[in-house]
């Protein structure tokens, strides 16, 4: 991949979406082109009963294209085909500064663990992932060796992306 990649991971509620909300807003701030991938459980739907798109995918299309004057969307139907792998979904983005990728827990890239008391686990996913670097958390972990930052020290875990992707502020 030769996209810059970083992951926000963490157990469901751990908050996982808030933080990867804040960075985006905090590295799009600093003048960097962010691009998001989310990992969604289950069978997840962007359309809606009813609209044309819909009736489209149901009709049996593979790929549908949405597109207006403001934004454009793909859907892709994966029918018999295997979930793709995240380097390919990466590939398929358009030219950025960073990926931001929130989930993907078992993915090799580097990412913080987001921890929250009120998470459906406090299990440490840093125990047994070299790839996490830093955990962001509402409370102070005491199992880590890791920096720990606070969920909202928006900026010092912006300032931490940089660093461990290489991106290099702009003048």
């Amino acid at each position: 991949m030769d996209k810059r990649i970083f992951g926000i991971t963490g157990w469901k509620n751990s908050g996982k979406t808030t933080l990867t909300e804040r960075l985006v807003d905090e590295l799009v701030r600093r003048g960097w082109i962010v691009s998001t991938v989310k990992h969604a459980h289950h069978d997840f739907d962007i359309d809606h009963e009813g609209t044309d798109s819909h009736r489209h995918r149901r009709a049996g299309a593979k790929e549908v294209a949405i597109i207006s004057d403001r934004r454009w969307a793909l859907m892709h139907e994966l029918q018999d085909e295997a979930k793709p792998q995240l380097s390919e979904l990466i590939a398929r983005l358009a030219p950025c500064d960073i990926v931001l990728v929130e989930g993907y827990k078992r993915e090799r890239h580097k990412k913080i663990e987001v921890r929250r008391t009120e998470a459906r686990s406090t299990d440490s996913l840093a125990a047994n992932d070299p790839a996490i670097v830093a955990i962001a958390a509402d409370h102070r972990p005491l199992d880590t060796g890791l920096p720990v930052y606070s969920l909202n020290d928006i900026g010092g875990l912006a300032d931490l992306v940089e660093r461990e992707t290489g991106l290099h502020r702009r003048q």
